[in-house]
């Protein structure tokens, strides 16, 4: 990938809004292109921004009995398939993984487009009975999505987020 140069001089917002969003969120040294089409790094102010919103919400979560987990980054894809529908709309965005190391893998590990089907398989092999309901976990994560067109913050490759997934006895 061709270097990016720092901004200079700052798109005329008239004249292309997206490329004048982006050189806003460069000149602000909130994000920078990585190495790796579609990615961005998360410099220090950006993060400094995530950061804050993530030490609110994460209080404001807490206090409604959220607890935080941390899901693997890695879905195995006959697990992906059970979810039907929400997988079919993420189909054309997950990267996968067929090899590790030197040899290929079984069967292929989806890069995490979001958390669902691994929230459901952890239910489903620790809950015994309904009266350990609720269950209120919230994630705080990266995603994989190989989206076409990106743009920092707004749709990228890679993208931080929050994922609240609860269990209850009743609807």
């Amino acid at each position: 990938m061709a270097k990016e140069k720092k901004v200079e001089q700052i798109t005329d917002m008239e004249v292309d809004f997206a490329q004048w969003y982006t050189d806003i969120c460069r000149k602000a040294e909130l994000v920078e292109y990585a190495s790796v089409k579609g990615f961005t790094i998360l410099r220090p102010y950006g993060y400094a921004i995530w950061e804050n919103m993530q030490r609110i919400m994460d209080g404001m979560f807490k206090e409604t009995g959220h607890e935080n987990v941390a899901m693997p980054v890695l879905i195995p894809e006959s697990l992906l398939k059970k979810e039907g529908e929400l997988v079919n709309g993420f189909a054309p965005e997950v990267a996968w993984v067929t090899e590790g190391g030197s040899e290929k893998l079984e069967e292929r590990l989806a890069f995490r487009p979001t958390s669902e089907t691994m929230f459901c398989d952890h239910w489903s092999n620790i809950l015994q009975t309904y009266r350990e309901l609720p269950m209120l976990y919230n994630q705080w994560c990266s995603v994989i999505r190989w989206e076409k067109t990106t743009r920092p913050f707004l749709r990228s490759r890679e993208f931080w987020w929050q994922e609240g997934h609860t269990i209850h006895e009743t609807a």
